[in-house]
């Protein structure tokens, strides 16, 4: 029996074995990754800062010639941030954390001089230096080497200006954790950073995250938009920083860094008037009138189009110009603008044109004269009419017969018309309406010599 069993075992062991087709494949060993050491990383910055006394220009150089691994840690710091109890990009942990020398990770190195405990600017365990943006002066010599140093960073390492873009953001949403002269350092820092250019940095990334409600009812965004208005206008002109609020997006809401109880033109005026900054507060003033004057227009227009009653547009007018405070020049203006764009022009009919023109003209001679209350505004008009005039060609023939029909609904005094025609003072056109006008300006002399 046992004999059969070893027999019937020999006969299967000899059989050849079945084995796969195709081709083998072999399997991969893992990489096995060096276990994240985050707080080691932050001192070996600070231990670059201390071997080369502060220096920025010997600190970058030290760092480029290390083995340094920044590109491993921002991520991971991403995530420890998410667990701290305060918002990630917080006072401490992400401002101090990221803004770094070397990389976004590092501005903690920067900004406090080493490794802070989560939230807050309390000095954690490992090593640090004195040279950092919280230990130095609010003064823009003092932060501008930092902002430069961080530039050259930047433009080794473009990649990340993201990193960048979220460290600020998530930072001016967290400003009620720093101190006043802290939150000044950031104004500078930030105004130094568009100053110079900082890698492409997106306004939008530092002015929408200011609309936050609690910090602006706070007043703390006010006072950080004001340092940093203050501080850009050192080395840029006004245009630059109008063209930087488009670009943020935020131009047309500046009253939203205002808390709700001093949120008003008046409020702007007086604030930043007393900030020193008064180019600001004129071209807001002049934002506002040209806003006022758009909205009169649109609202006149539409009465003008569907022949609203004389005294009710009258009466509008007159409210408008009382609320917005327009001069009477501006308002003749406005009225002559849009009486004249309601006129329904028929094409290469000169002669239909001239007849709704001077039609149009007589509709609303009321409503000029109205307006026409000194000698002043009726020759302003009258320059209005040589101005059109001169620039639309269906015109060019008319300026004659409306000043004639100003002139017969009482709207032009003759005093008016003859100093205009003497002493005028716009050039555009003038030789040519000054002839086509003198047949009816010899009448009016003839006619003031019979009395």
């Amino acid at each position: 029996m046992l004999a059969s069993l070893i027999l019937v075992l020999h006969i299967c062991s000899s059989k050849e074995k079945p084995t796969l087709g195709g081709t083998r494949i072999k399997t991969r060993k893992r990489n096995i990754a060096a276990p994240l050491d985050p707080s080691a990383f932050a001192d070996a910055v600070v231990q670059i800062y201390l071997d080369n006394a502060g220096d920025l220009e010997l600190v970058a150089r030290s760092i480029e010639s290390s083995d340094l691994n920044f590109s491993r840690y921002g991520d991971t710091f991403f995530e420890w941030s998410s667990n701290c109890l305060l918002p990630p990009f917080s006072h401490g942990g992400f401002w101090l954390y990221c803004f770094g020398v070397i990389w976004i990770w590092q501005l903690q190195v920067v900004f406090a001089g080493g490794r802070t405990q989560p939230g807050t600017l309390k000095p954690d365990e490992g090593e640090r230096h004195p040279y950092s943006i919280i230990e130095c002066e609010a003064k823009r010599d003092a932060i501008l080497p930092s902002v430069i140093y961080i530039q050259k960073i930047l433009r080794r390492r473009p990649f990340l200006i993201k990193n960048l873009e979220n460290v600020m953001r998530r930072l001016l949403q967290s400003l009620e954790l720093f101190e006043e002269n802290e939150r000044k350092k950031l104004a500078i820092f930030t105004a130094l950073a568009f100053s110079q250019k900082l890698s492409g940095l997106p306004p939008e990334t530092v002015f929408q995250p200011l609309l936050k409600d609690n910090l602006v009812a706070k007043g703390l965004v006010l006072s950080f938009i004001t340092d940093f208005f203050k501080d850009y206008l050192v080395d840029n002109s006004l245009d630059d920083l109008i063209s930087l609020l488009k670009r943020g997006k935020i131009e047309d809401d500046l009253l939203q860094f205002f808390p709700s109880t001093k949120r008003s033109a008046e409020g702007f005026s007086e604030h930043f008037t007393k900030a020193g900054l008064v180019p600001l507060v004129e071209y807001n003033e002049k934002k506002i009138f040209e806003v006022k004057l758009k909205e009169m227009k649109s609202a006149l227009t539409t009465q003008i189009v569907e022949e609203s009653d004389m005294s009710e547009v009258i009466e509008t007018v007159k409210q408008r110009v009382k609320d917005a405070k327009l001069p009477d020049i501006e308002v003749i203006r406005i009225l002559w603008d849009v009486i004249m764009d309601a006129v329904q022009w028929s094409g290469k009919n000169q002669q239909q044109n001239a007849n709704s023109a001077l039609r149009q003209v007589k509709t609303w001679a009321k409503l000029l004269n109205s307006f026409c209350t000194s000698g002043n505004i009726e020759l302003e008009l009258i320059y209005k009419v040589q101005m059109q005039c001169y620039e639309d060609a269906k015109l060019m023939k008319l300026f004659p017969e409306i000043v004639r029909s100003l002139y017969d609904q009482d709207v032009l005094a003759e005093d008016t018309i003859l100093h205009w025609f003497r002493k005028g003072t716009n050039p555009k056109g003038r030789q040519t309406f000054v002839k086509a006008l003198e047949p009816f300006v010899n009448w009016l002399e003839e006619a003031e010599e019979e009395e």
